[in-house]
């Protein structure tokens, strides 16, 4: 079941590289690509701690995103300003040689900017349990995505706009 579920998962993401190196070929045709996630296992043992960094597992997990994501070439990667999106999305910008670009979750009901901002480009948006469903949510302008369950750190929300023709998908990764 696990290897169905790989096998799954590498199909969606060559279909989506694939979509895209077509549509960039085409210089008519714009093509912006998302992949959501939200941050991975935080330090939980102080519940004051607002800004608490990974823990192992987490440290861990960032790093398999990193490699999950390793045939992507990234034009951008946004966190928000906490320790523990900013060493999720680390890996991945670091590979990608980006610096990461940070942004207030707050702000995120009109994407009209992060959109005109990111058009045509392959972005990597790292959020928390809350925000990313509703980033995405506010990227495909329809309520259809609900918060994260606090114990699921391994969500990927796949978001593809060519020519203005938004398709989305999640997959769960654990």
């Amino acid at each position: 079941m696990k290897h169905l579920q790989i096998l799954a998962i590498a199909l969606l993401f060559v279909f989506n590289v694939n979509a895209q190196e077509k549509a960039k070929n085409n210089s008519e045709t714009t093509v912006t690509t998302y992949y959501f996630i939200r941050h991975a296992e935080k330090d939980r043992t102080d519940k004051t701690d607002r800004d608490p960094h990974l823990i192992d597992i987490g440290l861990e997990r960032a790093e398999q995103w990193n490699a999950i994501l390793a045939n992507i070439k990234f034009d951008a990667v946004y966190s928000t300003n906490y320790n523990r999106t900013k060493e999720t999305a680390q890996p991945t910008a670091t590979k990608n040689n980006l610096e990461i670009t940070l942004y207030d979750p707050r702000g995120i009901d009109n994407a009209e900017g992060f959109l005109n901002d990111t058009k045509g480009k392959t972005v990597l948006v790292v959020g928390h349990s809350n925000t990313t469903p509703a980033f995405v949510n506010a990227v495909i302008k329809q309520k259809k995505y609900q918060d994260i369950d606090d114990n699921n750190n391994g969500n990927i929300y796949i978001v593809t706009i060519i020519d203005g023709k938004i398709s989305d998908t999640v997959l769960t990764i654990n």
